[in-house]
């Protein structure tokens, strides 16, 4: 089995859990404030309209516990538990930016928080097992691995690359080719829902900086990614580069066995 470590640098994944508990927590403490503002209703009316608006939050945070608890234990028995899994997918969502917000707070870096979560999110679909055919996968990967010299306009066709080895391009079309998996260069979330709209995926591998990995997580769920940190030795968003290592460590965790 590949270590988890070779598919990104390590995140303490009890960061994001931690957070998205403080988050449920802040959320139920701004809903006891709310309710004792608001206490002492007039009307019959109001009386009502309180105690539902009270009970959809109960009900909702109770769903919210439940799904990180089903967080907690598909890491810690490397068992998916699929009762739990659209419980979590709502804590995830719901919390997701109560916890960025919380993070800012206490001062912690917003992409230390991201990078958690990816790394939550690698280790609940890994325990999912899935596996696809090559060419129910797709490798998505950002525009910006493109050298900022290079003439050819390749986000649209692949095809257009001239495989000169100048950028990490290259290396993905050799991994096309290696593994017959579909490969998709993507300027952002619209492009990218364009390719997962074409090639209709069983599973994704996404290549891409933290925030970038983190909405497209999101956006694509309950669609399986593993998510691959981008190396941005030059700053954000030009010429970044790829480990071919862990790109591929990450698609061999779906590609059927036969393949």
């Amino acid at each position: 089995m590949i270590s988890d470590s070779i598919l990104q640098p390590q995140a303490k994944k009890r960061l994001f859990i931690g957070l998205l508990a403080g988050s449920m927590f802040a959320v139920l403490a701004l809903a006891g404030l709310f309710y004792y503002l608001i206490s002492h209703p007039t009307t019959l009316l109001q009386q009502i309209l309180l105690i539902v608006l009270i009970g959809a939050i109960l009900v909702t945070m109770v769903a919210v516990a439940f799904g990180i608890g089903g967080i907690v234990l598909t890491i810690w028995l490397a068992k998916t538990i699929t009762p739990l899994q659209p419980l979590m997918r709502v804590a995830i969502n719901l919390l997701f930016p109560v916890a960025i917000a919380l993070g800012k707070i206490f001062k912690i870096d917003t992409d230390k928080i991201k990078r958690s979560f990816i790394e939550v999110n690698n280790q609940l679909v890994r325990t999912r097992e899935l596996k696809v055919k090559p060419t129910e996968l797709l490798v998505l990967a950002p525009h910006c691995l493109q050298k900022s010299s290079c003439p050819h306009k390749i986000t649209t066709n692949l095809n257009n690359c001239k495989r000169c080895g100048g950028c990490p391009v290259d290396k993905l079309l050799a991994i096309r080719e290696k593994w017959g998996v579909n490969v998709g260069l993507a300027t952002g979330g619209t492009l990218a829902r364009k390719y997962v709209k074409e090639y209709r995926p069983k599973a994704v591998v996404a290549i891409a900086c933290e925030r970038d990995l983190a909405s497209g997580i999101q956006d694509s769920s309950p669609l399986p990614v593993l998510g691959v940190l981008n190396e941005r030795p030059f700053g954000p968003c030009f010429n970044t580069q790829i480990s071919i290592t862990r790109v591929e460590a990450a698609i061999r965790y779906f590609i059927e066995v036969e393949y």
